[in-house]
């Protein structure tokens, strides 16, 4: 497909692929990017709930793509001004012809729309279809079924991308079926995903985002509205070799701990996974390690441990994230002690 020039009368599209924590929404952007275009350039701003901004260390390095990690808050009331700044920095320096924004799992997409379609945006992007992802396994836990952000993720969604198909029953993909049916107006397009694999030509010939009226932002969110600041959600420099940094924070209903070790330092990769793997179910679990095997990332949803080679270089972290009912300072603890015995030594 041939590239639209951004010329000043030509709007950058911007798409947002929301959905719940662990829903699959950075491996669906992994696969878009494999498919790029090769003669667009892309930009892609990863929001993170957690503190580390470990998303950004997923994605590895490609021609013609930027990444821009955005942690520590939600877009939608706590870094706004920041993805405000991230944003005018992106479209001035690095002119994509599109950008994907990946909300955080706990993001509310309203405050985001009300920014890309505020006075000082409007004239400069174009708001795409919004995709939300959806786990059908999601629907079996009244803890996210009845979240006020997993249903309006999906309330405020153009299209809906099915994932994890493979870890779900028939029964539970028949059950999100129905609850899609029950939205309206209905969505564009309902794809199933198969092995993580979106097709690109979904966002490449979909249509603007329909206007609609947009739910009130919960009041937790509201809550965690604060003042502009570019300060506490960014590590400059990694920590000394064997003091591991730690940094801890409470919000919607869950608990975040990032954990960061200097690049030198080496990790068991076998028994690194055994402690990764032995953490419960509930615990979202996303990691960088320089292993005794290389550099890898780890990406843990219900339990299910994937392991796959990472170009990052800048240090090793771990981000965990729990309900905030689960005793989650004993969990980092032990896991500390963990990881300290599978520490090697330095490289």
């Amino acid at each position: 497909m041939a590239k639209t020039a951004n010329t000043a009368n030509t709007k950058t599209p911007v798409h947002i692929i929301t959905g719940f924590l662990g829903s699959g929404k950075t491996t669906l952007i992994h696969s878009l990017i494999k498919q790029k275009p090769v003669d667009e350039k892309w930009a892609i701003l990863v929001n993170e709930f957690g503190q580390i901004g470990i998303d950004q260390a997923m994605f590895d390095a490609r021609d013609n793509v930027v990444i821009k990690g955005l942690p520590g808050g939600c877009l939608c009331c706590q870094l706004a001004f920041v993805l405000q700044a991230a944003l005018v920095n992106l479209l001035s320096r690095s002119k994509p012809d599109r950008v994907i924004i990946e909300p955080s799992g706990l993001g509310h997409p309203a405050g985001l729309l009300d920014l890309l379609r505020g006075e000082a945006f409007q004239d400069v992007v174009a708001v795409q279809d919004i995709i939300a992802t959806l786990d059908p396994r999601r629907l079996d836990e009244a803890r996210v079924r009845e979240h006020d952000t997993f249903q309006d993720q999906l309330n405020m969604a153009d299209a809906i991308a099915i994932t994890m198909g493979e870890q779900a029953s028939n029964a539970q993909h028949q059950q999100a079926q129905q609850f899609i049916s029950t939205l309206w107006p209905a969505r564009k397009w309902v794809y199933t995903v198969e092995e993580g694999v979106l097709p690109v030509s979904l966002i490449l010939d979909s249509g603007q985002a329909r206007q609609q009226d947009q739910p009130a932002m919960p009041a937790e969110h509201q809550a965690l509205a604060a003042s502009p600041s570019l300060e506490g959600a960014f590590f400059d420099f990694p920590p000394p070799p064997g003091q591991p940094q730690q940094q801890t924070a409470n919000a919607l209903g869950y608990t975040s701990t990032g954990l960061r070790w200097h690049p030198t330092e080496r990790f068991d990769l076998d028994h690194l996974a055994h402690c990764v793997s032995e953490l419960p179910t509930t615990a979202r679990v996303k990691g960088v390690f320089h292993t005794t095997d290389g550099w890898k990332r780890f990406n843990r949803s219900d339990g299910a441990l994937s392991v796959a080679s990472s170009a990052w270089r800048q240090d090793s972290r771990l981000e965990v994230i729990t309900p905030e009912s689960f005793e989650h300072a004993a969990l980092i603890a032990a896991l500390l002690i963990k990881l300290h015995a599978s520490s090697v030594g330095l490289s």
